[in-house]
């Protein structure tokens, strides 16, 4: 079962054609990777600062399907359809709140790193065991 969290569209991510800029739709990505840390226990931004992990994205695959317009809201439903040692990818599908239209795909690959370093680290075990709750 996919970890679900919804996005509101907000006046401004959308461009002058009235329909959500494409590179918003990857700030509503991070913004339900940080709903998946925070609704389910570990606090994102105390991984961050406390204990210095972080998961920068370093390959991105997107399909657009059907646009989003001010006032919509983006239903984002987040899988792990790959995990190693050092990395994970994670599946976000978008679906238009009002109708439950698929709208948006993405698989988004992430390094877990040090951030006093930003050289590659082992996914810590609580992590890792919260990406294996949501395997593909």
């Amino acid at each position: 079962m996919p970890f679900r969290t919804s996005i509101p569209v907000r006046f401004g991510d959308v461009d002058h054609a009235g329909i959500v800029y494409y590179p918003q739709f990857y700030i509503y990505f991070h913004e339900a990777f940080e709903d998946f840390f925070n609704d389910l226990g570990l606090a994102y931004h105390r991984m961050l600062d406390e204990q210095r992990i972080g998961f920068p994205t370093v390959h991105v695959e997107t399909d657009f399907k059907l646009p989003l317009r001010y006032g919509d809201s983006l239903d984002i439903e987040l899988t792990v359809p790959r995990l190693s040692r050092r990395s994970a990818t994670f599946r976000y599908a978008g679906f238009r709140h009002v109708d439950g239209r698929h709208c948006v795909t993405a698989h988004i690959t992430t390094a877990c790193v040090d951030m006093a370093t930003f050289r590659s680290r082992e996914i810590p075990e609580p992590v890792r065991e919260l990406f294996q709750r949501f395997a593909t």
